[in-house]
């Protein structure tokens, strides 16, 4: 198992982070996902999967989720 951390800026509520939270949920091999919302700035978001993930994939789910970024 591994863990990542990925900065994401749009969040603003726990509707957000519920979105994204279910979102990664929904990639293969994710087991978990954490969230230190900090509304209108960066969240940390740390994804626990059984091997690392793409920054593409993480990517494309935020994007899924509504109007979030993963910033480099």
């Amino acid at each position: 198992m591994t863990t990542a951390t990925y900065h994401v800026t749009g969040m603003t509520c726990a509707h957000c982070a519920h979105a994204v939270t279910e979102e990664l949920k929904s990639l293969d091999g994710v087991r978990g996902v954490t969230i230190a919302l900090h509304p209108g700035g960066e969240s940390a978001v740390t994804v626990a999967s059984d091997a690392p993930l793409t920054a593409e994939a993480v990517a494309a789910a935020l994007d899924e989720a509504g109007d979030y970024e993963l910033t480099r």
